[in-house]
């Protein structure tokens, strides 16, 4: 035996005897995102599976009568199968388990007591789209947007032909033909109350819309000098009257309107080439990315009187960064529009929760009462992503590799469990919205991937390509889509699932929009 071999088997022994054998009990504490614990400590087999644990933690939250869903974490590792197998894979990755402070000493036996983080799941499932069942003419270019209003109501699309135009969604039906912009429409958002609908074109004007009527609210707001890229509200629960949006544009800056008045703010300027995407987080920073290969962090005054200042600037990318996406953009977008929430309620019948109380609610539950837990992801034309906790560092958390090609667009599901990348590499790949992890990686597109899109109750997944069908994934089982889609005679660009989860819309480059029904 050669001595390089020797010295190799010496060492795995080493590491072998280094490791503890797991044993057939261990003692945990359940705690949700905020460290608050559910009941005493418990001894429990490490046999005991997911559903276990659920039976037992609706036990210990007193909730036998109407018992919820949860997903469970150890070292923010989910535990998918049993307990055992999570454990098994931290001690494989040579990670330190998360336990009750004692004496301050580095965990070394499993006579600790083990954390075990617990996250509330929907309680509704959505049934996936498996037929379109309506086909939409009307648009004279390529449609470039679609998207259902936050309570899932109202449709509204935008595209090459200078349009916007709302949908009934129970007859799929035209209900307004909007004219006004004189270039192509690049980009749509609803406002958080679902009340009017803002598009943006390529002269750099923004205009609002009264779905209602159809008609123009206020005059065209104009200050952009190139097109613009991006739009995004202040969530709901910070501003309740849904009038600050923020947009970004080809021409280096990031603009701060009040939609009320048509007047602007504030103009964030610091990039020093086109800003790509901006989004506007829970905890009232916004987040801007650029092709100048940085992602700066902006504290806004929320009082409007056209303050703000530079917190922070990422850097790591090597490349322009093209896509953000944030674990609460599911929260953020529907507001107090929930289907099936978990969120707790008041404690007196009698008294009615406003919708700025609901959003802020829903907003704590998935990421804690101190925003801590928000997670910034951004994707880069070097081929890699990452993510960030922007409030709080500058550093990234990880780097994620894998993609080939360009990262198009990112989307976290509804719960902030998984996130998903589409490239133009031809793949979607499925990664843990709280590590960073990789999980895995639908393959089957034969062209690039635009935008993907996520069910409501973050079971499935459908991603539109430039092969001109969407596909189908379950996030359990992605080694083969579950359904493709077929119909669009060109490129797809774009798809919205609805917030309440009834339909799908895709808008294609055959000037058409189809709907999708399970």
């Amino acid at each position: 035996m050669s001595a390089v071999v020797k010295r190799a088997k010496l060492n795995d022994d080493h590491h072998q005897s280094d490791k503890i054998s797991i044993p057939s009990s261990v003692i945990v504490h359940f705690a949700n995102g905020d460290g608050i614990r559910a009941g005493p400590p418990v001894d429990i087999p490490i046999s005991t599976t997911t559903k276990q644990l659920e039976l037992l933690l609706n036990s210990l939250l007193e909730k036998e009568s109407s018992p919820l869903p949860y997903a469970f974490y150890v070292n923010n590792m989910e535990v998918t199968g049993s307990l055992e197998d999570t454990l098994t894979q931290i001690q494989l990755n040579g990670d330190k388990l998360p336990k009750k402070a004692t004496d301050g000493q580095d965990f070394s036996t499993f006579e600790d007591t083990i954390t075990v983080s617990y996250q509330p799941l929907s309680v509704f499932r959505v049934r996936p789209v498996t037929r379109c069942v309506e086909t939409m003419p009307g648009h004279t270019d390529a449609v470039l947007h679609v998207s259902y209003s936050p309570d899932g109501k109202r449709l509204a699309s935008g595209g090459g032909d200078l349009a916007v135009r709302f949908w009934n969604v129970t007859t799929s039906m035209p209900v307004h033909t909007c004219m006004g912009h004189k270039h192509h429409v690049l980009c749509t958002i609803w406002t958080p109350d679902a009340k009017l609908f803002i598009s943006a074109d390529r002269s750099g004007e923004i205009r609002v819309w009264d779905p209602q009527t159809g008609k123009a609210v206020g005059q065209p707001m104009s200050g952009h000098k190139k097109w613009i890229t991006s739009l995004c509200f202040e969530p709901l629960h910070r501003d309740p009257s849904c009038t600050r949006l923020a947009s970004s544009s080809k021409d280096s800056t990031v603009k701060v309107w009040n939609i009320r008045t048509g007047l602007c703010e504030t103009t964030v300027c610091g990039h020093t080439d086109s800003v790509e995407c901006v989004k506007w987080g829970g905890t009232g920073l916004l987040y801007s990315c650029s092709r100048d290969r940085t992602i700066k962090v902006w504290e806004v005054d929320s009082s409007g009187r056209s303050q703000h200042k530079l917190l922070r600037t990422l850097t790591g990318h090597a490349h322009r960064v093209n896509t953000l996406a944030l674990n609460c953009d599911y929260v953020l977008r529907t507001g107090s529009f929930t289907l099936g929430s978990t969120t707790t309620t008041a404690t007196d019948s009698n008294e009615v929760l406003t919708p700025q109380t609901i959003a802020l609610n829903r907003y704590t539950e998935l990421v804690g009462s101190n925003g801590d837990g928000e997670r910034l992801v951004s994707g880069s034309d070097d081929f890699t992503m990452f993510m960030w906790s922007p409030q709080v560092d500058k550093a990234p958390l990880t780097r994620l590799v894998g993609h080939q090609q360009l990262i198009n667009h990112i989307a976290f599901s509804p719960d902030g469990r998984y996130f998903a990348s589409a490239s133009f590499d031809k793949k979607v790949k499925l990664w843990c919205g709280k590590t960073g992890r990789f999980l895995s990686t639908c393959t089957g597109h034969v062209g690039s991937i635009y935008q993907v899109s996520w069910s409501a109750d973050s079971h499935h997944l459908v991603s539109a390509s430039k092969d001109s069908t969407l596909k189908l994934w379950n996030v359990k089982d992605t080694k083969k889509a579950v359904n493709t889609l077929a119909g669009h005679e060109d490129e797809v660009y774009t798809l919205d699932w609805s917030p309440n989860g009834s339909q799908l819309a895709s808008g294609s480059k055959d000037r058409t929009i189809k709907i999708w029904h399970h």
